[in-house]
Order: structure tokens, then sequence, then C-alpha cells
């Protein structure tokens, strides 16, 4: 299963992107996915969830309001859209997947695929 991201960039505060992950080698519709995000000198954290059918989604709290994950079966990719951004949301962004997560989909261990990461990058 290969993930490839894309979509980052550099915007200023109060902008938005729109991240993409595209999901290939697999059965799209079997994979959970999450997007999580590093920041320089910082521990990989959780961003966003979103299950097989896309009716469960979960957020951190830090972006809860201001992104909004989702899936495209047709397109088998899934987005991460985020706005209202601020300098605390710069990091590397990477998109994760696995068939199962449990209830921990917080957990990067709990992913076995990942994408290699794109780069947000938010000026104040």
């Amino acid at each position: 299963v290969q993930l490839v991201e894309s979509g980052g960039g550099l915007v200023q505060a109060g902008g938005s992107l729109r991240l993409s992950c595209a999901i290939s080698g697999g059965t799209f519709d079997s994979y959970v996915a999450g997007w999580f995000r590093q920041a320089p000198g910082k521990e990989r954290e959780f961003v966003a969830y979103i299950s097989v059918s896309g009716g469960t989604r979960n957020y951190a709290d830090s972006v809860k309001g201001r992104f909004t994950i989702s899936r495209d079966s047709a397109k088998t990719t899934v987005y991460l859209q985020m706005n209202n951004l601020n300098p605390e949301d710069t990091a590397v962004y990477y998109c994760a997947a696995d068939r199962s997560v449990s209830a921990r989909y917080y957990l990067p261990a709990r992913y076995d695929f990942w994408g290699q990461g794109t780069l947000v990058t938010v000026s104040s």
C-alpha cells in the first residue's frame, strides 16, 4: 500500500490549505485513515481520523472546528481541509492508513502504512 501526500506549502496566518493523500496498492474502502503532524523537535502528533465509511471523524482538540478530514472512494484519496491556520500549525503533515486501529486511532504506532509527508508552513 502506497500513500502520497500533496498540497503543503507556505501560507499566511488565517489562510487555508487542502492536503491530499492518494492511496494505492490496496482496497481503499478497507482502510481507515489518519493525519498526523510533526513539528521540529517535537513528537509526531495526531490531527484527524476517518473511518472506512467516513461516518466517524475525530480530531485533536487543537484543530477541532478548523480542520476537516474527508475521503473520496472514487479517487482513493483522503483529504485534510485546513482553515484559519496559525503558526502553531507549522509542521510536516503525514497521512497514515491501516485496516483497523481499534479505538486508539490517535496513536501513530497503530498504523502500518505512511506517506512521506508534506510540509506546511504558516507565517505570522
